[in-house]
């Protein structure tokens, strides 16, 4: 049963880690698609304006290595200028009333539908997934657009009884301020609009700073919430090359301007991020790796966990933070669960360009992927484990936290495996977690605070407490 294994899997990693085709014109391979030109930017997007640089950067196709075109490349001057931006907006936009931001914020989505088509388009040019899933994942950026704007209402303060018979103590809810949004590629609208929403909606104005890989979808929402009509210096993005990524980086965590660092990425990076924060003592959200579990348990229904398992491992061709990356199987269960799972990935991953409607599994995003996933991603170790304490200390044996999954249909496993698993996100019965309704964050080293959900917006809001007295 082993050896079956890992002659399939063999097979599936050969396939997923084919190497692109050889540089040509880029022309006689895009066949059906183009880059929509009325939503594709080039310049970075600061106090309402689209800016040159002296110096631009190139934006490939992961699929076929072909350049898509070139945009600016920001540095020092173009993030403390942006900053600025947002700065000198911020105080008009704190203090319009939260029904004008809630309308001005659901015009955004609704642009994001109408334009859905040309948005999956760029995110597959850029990031080389599946269009289908290019479009779901348009869908599920555009939702948190929906449900912010709609949040944006429901910003409730307090009134605490005081001790005191002529005091009255009130409690007020107040934007941050300036808020840094550093993304990563892997969902290069959706990372986006989770952290925007949330700060758009409690007042705050925001300098986002894509990944190198995937700036072309920062900017078409950016050419989107202009037409929204969200007011100049609200929103602005400074694209950057991996080379000035560093510099701006540190610019948007120490200017003292900025209140507020939301970062999606490494847990390296975010250590990084989070020294640079301490000096001028920011708040800071941050969504960084994970190593996710997979659990099955004697009791699963095997077909439900094997198609999980194969949502949960290969979504986005591996490359998101919720990935499983640890298989754990009970003994009883473990054969059989290890041969459908091998005869699933055979059968059901199919590699190509993400343009190709066949196509399950598109490239990699760049050179440094796929190195690595010749060590992590495709190579899978099923282990196999006897009780459920061993599953849960193996499962816990790791300093991050994000998200775990197991599969079994006993009631009080669940709750005694869901209760004690060390993550911020648990899959019962389902390998795919995340929803706009639903917080999403990790504990230990998976980083600080929550995004989505009716908690998103509270990473974006002080607390004042008002004391009247002598009344």
């Amino acid at each position: 049963m082993a050896s079956l294994l890992r002659r399939r899997v063999a097979a599936a990693r050969r396939l997923l880690l084919l190497p692109p085709p050889p540089p040509g014109p880029a022309a006689a391979r895009r066949g059906s698609w183009a880059l929509p030109a009325a939503l594709v930017r080039r310049g970075a997007l600061v106090g309402g304006r689209w800016v040159e640089t002296p110096a631009a950067f190139p934006v490939r196709d992961p699929a076929s290595g072909d350049e898509l075109g070139r945009v600016a490349d920001c540095g020092e001057a173009e993030a403390r200028a942006a900053v600025r931006a947002a700065h000198e907006a911020g105080a008009a936009w704190g203090r319009l009333p939260a029904k004008e931001r809630s309308a001005l914020i659901r015009r955004w989505y609704e642009l994001m539908i109408e334009r859905k088509k040309d948005l999956a388009t760029i995110i597959t040019a850029e990031n080389g997934k599946p269009l289908k899933e290019a479009e779901g994942e348009v869908l599920y950026s555009a939702s948190f657009l929906e449900w912010f704007a709609e949040e944006a209402r429901r910003v409730y303060g307090d009134v605490i009884p005081a001790s005191a018979k002529d005091r009255r103590i009130l409690v007020l809810k107040q934007p941050v301020g300036v808020a840094a949004v550093i993304t990563p590629w892997n969902f290069p609208s959706a990372m986006i609009t989770r952290k925007v929403g949330a700060a758009l909606a409690a007042g705050c104005t925001v300098v986002v700073k894509p990944a190198e890989d995937t700036p072309l979808s920062a900017l078409a929402l950016g050419e989107l919430a202009n037409q929204a009509g969200i007011p100049a210096g609200v929103y602005n993005v400074v694209p950057c090359s991996r080379q000035q990524a560093p510099a701006v980086g540190e610019v948007l965590c120490t200017d003292p301007l900025v209140a507020k660092i939301s970062f999606t990425g490494s847990t390296a990076t975010g250590k990084i991020l989070l020294k640079h924060a301490a000096g001028t003592v920011k708040r800071v959200s941050m969504e960084l790796g994970g190593h996710a579990p997979f659990i099955v348990f004697d009791s699963a229904d095997v077909d439900r966990a094997v198609a999980g398992a194969l949502a949960s491992k290969y979504r986005n061709s591996g490359q998101t933070c919720v990935c499983t990356n640890r298989f754990l199987v009970q003994k009883g269960i473990h054969d059989k669960f290890v041969e459908r799972f091998a005869k699933a990935i055979e059968s059901e991953l199919r590699v190509g360009s993400g343009f190709d409607a066949k196509t399950t599994q598109g490239p990699l995003i760049n050179e440094k992927a796929v190195e690595k996933a010749s060590f992590v991603f495709f190579f899978l170790h099923i282990n196999r484990f006897d009780t459920e304490a061993e599953a849960i200390a193996i499962a816990n044996a790791a300093d991050v936290g994000l998200a775990g999954y197991f599969y079994s249909q006993d009631p009080a496993q669940i709750w005694r495996v869901a209760e004690q698993l060390e993550v911020g996100m648990v899959g019962v019965n389902e390998g795919i977690v995340s929803s706009v309704e639903s917080p999403f964050g990790g504990i230990k080293q998976s980083g600080i605070g929550r995004e989505g959900s009716k908690y998103g917006i509270d990473e974006y809001l002080e607390i004042k407490y008002i004391c009247f007295g002598g009344l």
